[in-house]
């Protein structure tokens, strides 16, 4: 079966399920749609011009599954290109748009609707190139085995002989809606746990579907670093694939697979075991499994794929299932195809006659599966003490490792505790000799201070033979002087007295000086305005008599005028021999205002009666 029959299958499922009425034909609006879709899923380019060209307008009513398949085969199977877009992916579009209408997908069951997508791929993977699409009993046997061997179950044929004996309409095959009903009821396989099943049935499907042909972790080396490292590995006809884990959500690298790719085992080094070479066309790879039967299985299965990649095939189950067809028409008893149901009610006689040869034939093969499961058994058994002898060995080579550990890391203490005691020696050492350097800087310090402090004695004798000689003369000098501070003691007793004594007739003097010089400031004053305003008043007396005689005449007339100086004006003011002072003080405020009055007139008067109004 080729690449491009498998992708029909699935569109096949998404025709049919636009087929509403069930007549063999679809819109052509939904053909669009769908095309569309098939366009997106498998990664090519769009190509709308074609695709109304096909389904034009004038096309007289809805296109049938032979009209589509020019246009499915020109248009879209012949540009998809295996490796360029995600087939699970386009698997789900078709089975999405078909469950809708033929399955319930949330039917009470063992099935959940992730694994009734899985089985739905795995029937379309091994259902018969004929349409409508069914799986004959041998494939639904195959695929039961697979699925109960991944649940480490014995497979037990009872189950779905029963099933066929009760309903022989489906010995020439039965479609995937009824596949997944019969398995989601329990009738074909019995399920103790859902878990185990759901798990049993993603691991068929990656090896099946997406042609895992082993997983598992193993240790690998590097390129660069050269150090051993763990990794999960999945292999597939194309190449080898290695995760960081089991999850396979980091992907560290490819071992890529061809033809000319060589894997041999090699002995143990470097502290690993069960070590196997993939020689590639780049490189190398070492890598170490766990254990000698996963070694073996491991270089098993690379060279299938190398077989496959030489024989240019690129899924084993494909190649299987095709053998499986051979070896079915080959045989001399092939299982003939059932009639009709209408035909086994005729000829009943017949069909009994075909059942039994069929139960005998059944019974035969059922024995040579036992002898051959007996084989196998003794097979896994001599594996199983292989294993444990392998297992046993590995722990004794791990508690010899761990011992050997235990030694290394035992030595590694000592050595680290004598570097540390030679480290701390060398400190003593260094400490101890730049000790010794400063206890001689000391002791030459020392010897230097011990002279410096002979000298300082010699000084020190001496200076203190020179400070008794004065200590001496400083008491004959202390007597002296105290007889005599006791002399000056006395006399500034006396002193003290007589400076009171001044100090009193000082303050007396300065008492009445101050009093005079208040007088004296008060007769200044007086003195000083009278002098200006004499000096205002009087005139020059020119060289004659008249004027003389005319003061001799009348003396009355002197006010009006002439001036009298100064020493006159006073003696006139102070009559008889009182001392001036006393007159100014006594009299100082008696008649001012008068005096000034007179003298003012006699002096305007006299101006009045000079000729021509001028001052002389």
């Amino acid at each position: 079966m080729n690449f491009k029959a498998e992708l029909l299958k699935s569109i096949w499922y998404a025709f049919t399920s636009l087929d509403v009425e069930q007549s063999g034909k679809v819109s052509k609006s939904q053909l669009k749609v769908l095309s569309h879709n098939l366009y997106t899923a498998l990664n090519i380019p769009h190509d709308p011009v074609a695709l109304e060209e096909h389904f034009r307008d004038d096309d007289a009513g809805p296109v049938s599954n032979q009209g589509y398949m020019p246009y499915l085969n020109n248009y879209i199977l012949a540009k998809a290109r295996e490796g360029t877009f995600n087939k699970e992916a386009f698997d789900d579009l078709c089975w999405m748009m078909t469950s809708k209408k033929n399955y319930d997908t949330n039917k009470l069951g063992i099935l959940s609707s992730r694994d009734c997508f899985r089985l739905f791929c795995l029937f379309n993977l091994l259902s018969e190139d004929t349409y409508p699409l069914v799986m004959i009993p041998d494939e639904v046997e195959y695929l039961l085995k697979k699925i109960a061997g991944a649940m480490s179950l014995e497979w037990n044929r009872q189950e779905l002989d029963a099933f066929y004996s009760l309903k022989a309409e489906f010995l020439e095959g039965m479609s995937v809606w009824t596949f997944l009903e019969q398995v989601n009821s329990g009738k074909l396989l019995h399920v103790e746990s859902i878990e185990s099943f759901s798990l049993a049935l993603d691991e068929v499907f990656q090896e099946m579907y997406h042609n895992v042909l082993k997983k598992g972790y193993m240790w690998k080396k590097g390129h660069m670093r050269r150090n051993w490292n763990e990794r999960w590995f999945v292999l597939k006809p194309a190449g080898i694939l290695y995760y960081v884990s089991e999850d396979m959500k980091e992907r560290k690298g490819e071992i890529p697979l061809d033809k000319t790719c060589v894997v041999e085992s090699i002995p143990d080094r470097e502290g690993k075991r069960c070590l196997f070479c993939v020689k590639a066309a780049t490189r190398s790879y070492e890598i170490s499994a766990s254990d000698q039967k996963q070694r073996l299985e491991w270089v098993q299965a690379i060279q299938t794929a190398v077989r496959l990649q030489a024989e240019g095939k690129t899924s084993l189950h494909r190649e299987l299932k095709l053998r499986r067809r051979e070896q079915r028409q080959q045989s001399p008893h092939a299982r003939e195809e059932p009639p009709g149901l209408q035909v086994l009610q005729e000829e009943r006689g017949r069909q009994e006659l075909e059942q039994e040869q069929l139960v005998r034939q059944e019974q035969e093969r059922r024995l040579q599966e036992e002898q051959e499961r007996k084989r196998q058994l003794e097979v896994q058994r001599s594996l199983e003490r292989q294993l444990e002898e392998a297992e046993r060995v590995r722990e004794s080579m791990a508690a010899e490792i761990a011992r050997k550990e235990q030694e290394a890391r035992g030595q590694r203490r000592r050595i680290e505790e004598l570097e540390l005691t030679q480290q701390s020696l060398e400190r003593a050492l260094n400490a101890e000799i730049q000790a010794r350097l400063e206890e001689e800087t000391a002791r030459l310090e020392q010897e230097r201070l011990l002279s410096q402090e002979e000298e300082k004695l010699q000084h020190l004798s001496l200076l203190k033979q020179e400070q008794d000689l004065l200590l001496q003369q400083a008491q004959l000098e202390r007597s002296m002087l105290e007889a005599e501070v006791a002399d000056k003691v006395q006399a500034f007793e006396t002193a003290s007295q007589e400076l009171q004594r001044l100090r009193e007739s000082r303050e007396r003097s300065n008492h009445d000086l101050q009093v005079a010089q208040k007088k004296l400031r008060r007769a200044s004053r007086h003195v000083k305005h009278w002098n200006v305003q004499l000096n205002r008043l009087m005139q020059p007396i020119a060289p004659g008599d008249q004027r003389q005689q005319a003061q001799s005449r009348d003396p009355g007339t002197l006010g009006r005028r002439g001036a009298l100086s100064s020493k006159e004006f006073i003696a006139r003011r102070c009559p008889g021999n009182r001392p001036v002072s006393e007159c100014s003080s006594s009299s100082e405020d008696e008649g001012l205002e008068e005096d000034l009055q007179k003298i003012s007139l006699s002096g305007a008067n006299r101006r009045r009666m000079e000729p021509n109004g001028q001052e002389h």
